[in-house]
């Protein structure tokens, strides 16, 4: 990362210094003073909690300065009106100095996944940087780009949302040169009010792009499709059954732990192998591709990194313990990432059972997701232990989807689901455990695996 003055930070934000600091410098930021690293900025956001309240801590872990909305005594500082946005502010003129190509990843399902493919593809003719796991928000983002060496070539910066405009004020820092949408589904409805809501939220990333960046769309997706009509996009649509896509996968072979296809890009056809279960990272896999060749990529650079790529933690880990398979993707979940989970314990030998914690943000919708969810799990799984406020809904569509009442119950606390886990399951079952970010789904796992 480059070292930025006070005086040119105070340029790109509009903040007040004083003349005596103008030459102090800073590399990277953090707004969590309890892990501050010496040399960074400290922002004092106000929230919950008063950074401000948290100045001396920062400057004592050995911060080199401050961006405050209120003086805060004779140290280093930059005085704003709203620290959240001058982060902002000062990440878009590091964005723009260093001038690196930007790709900017969002969707609703599968964004990060399809981030850290994307990443791994362009690592093997660039220098990248990438937004860490969580960083996709007002706050991480920016300190993603002010965290990155200034000899980026190209970053890959996820964006996440709740709400309408918060992806327009992310692009407006990133200002991509190519954006990717994985997916219009149905997470954050409950803020958004439909899925026309949510598309209109995702498009907001093309606000920030520079004038002829390319736009690459999951094809399958059929909101999104529809775009093909406009005529101010430079698209290129992804699938792997709209057979019109510029970037199609064909003939996919799913064997334990190992998920092939070919790649039909434009006029090269190229196999794929992933180390991977599951059919919907083929998709990831063809958003990759296709940022891949249209960054100039030759197939075999990128065949390669295909076949290196490890999921992020967290995200699908298959492992063994206590005699048992666990599906381990506690990291989030929606009814579309749910359904695809649920795919690949379907397919597992062995008795299988679903672990699955409530979806969150889904507004109206949630009485009818965890019921369909439910149903899903009755053809998937052999038996459905459901847990938080929701459980009784899934429970609900796992007896409507033919599952006996003894194979499905409904549980409010982690530890109960963990002592029925206990008691319930045998050495060869394979267990499948997740749940939306918030339900904290890895606590049954970790007391069920005797983790402290």
């Amino acid at each position: 990362m480059a070292k930025i003055t006070l005086e040119q930070a105070a340029l790109w934000c509009g903040g007040k210094i004083d003349p005596k600091y103008k030459d102090v410098t800073f590399l990277g930021a953090n707004n969590d003073s309890r892990k501050i690293e010496p040399g960074q900025l400290f922002v004092a956001l106000v929230g919950a909690r008063d950074g401000h309240d948290f100045v001396s801590m920062a400057m004592e872990k050995g911060a080199a300065a401050v961006l405050c909305s209120r003086e805060v005594g004779d140290v280093p500082a930059i005085v704003v009106e709203d620290t959240r946005k001058a982060l902002g502010d000062i990440a878009r003129g590091e964005r723009l100095r260093i001038g690196m190509k930007v790709v900017g990843v969002t969707g609703s399902v599968g964004k990060s996944t399809t981030k850290e493919m994307i990443s791994a593809v362009l690592s093997k003719s660039f220098r990248i940087s990438k937004t860490p796991a969580n960083h996709n928000n007002d706050i991480g983002m920016p300190m993603a780009v002010l965290a990155m060496p200034e000899d980026t070539q190209v970053a890959v910066l996820e964006m996440g949302m709740n709400h309408f405009r918060e992806i327009a004020y992310l692009a407006s820092i990133a200002k991509p040169d190519v954006a990717v949408i994985t997916n219009i589904g149905t997470m954050h409805i409950e803020h958004l009010g439909s899925q026309q809501g949510i598309l209109q939220a995702k498009l907001e990333i093309l606000e920030g792009m520079k004038e002829g960046g390319k736009v690459i769309l999951n094809g399958d997706d059929s909101l999104l499709w529809n775009l093909h009509r406009r005529d101010d996009l430079h698209i290129g649509y992804f699938g792997i059954q709209n057979p019109e896509c510029q970037y199609l996968g064909t003939s996919i072979l799913q064997e334990p732990g190992q998920l092939s296809f070919h790649a039909k890009a434009g006029d090269l056809t190229f196999p794929v192998e992933l180390s991977l279960e599951g059919v919907h990272y083929v998709i990831d896999a063809l958003a990759a591709i296709g940022v891949g060749v249209e960054l100039g990529m030759h197939p075999a650079k990128i065949q390669e990194a295909l076949s290196q790529f490890r999921n992020m933690a967290g995200r699908q880990e298959v492992f063994t313990a206590r005699g048992r398979t666990i599906i381990k993707d506690c990291y989030n979940a929606g009814p579309e990432s749910m359904a695809a989970a649920l795919a690949v314990l379907g397919a597992k030998p062995g008795r299988r059972i679903a672990v699955l914690g409530d979806m969150l943000e889904l507004g109206v919708c949630t009485p009818a997701e965890h019921y369909r969810v439910g149903r899903i799990a009755a053809e998937k799984a052999d038996m459905l232990l459901a847990f938080g406020p929701n459980a009784s809904r899934m429970v609900n569509g796992a007896i409507t989807g033919g599952m006996t009442a003894q194979a499905v119950m409904a549980y409010t606390e982690s530890s109960a689901v963990a002592e029925a886990l206990e008691r319930l399951t045998r050495e060869g079952d394979v267990i499948l455990v997740k749940g939306s970010r918030g339900m904290r789904m890895e606590r049954i796992l970790a007391q069920f695996l005797k983790e402290k």
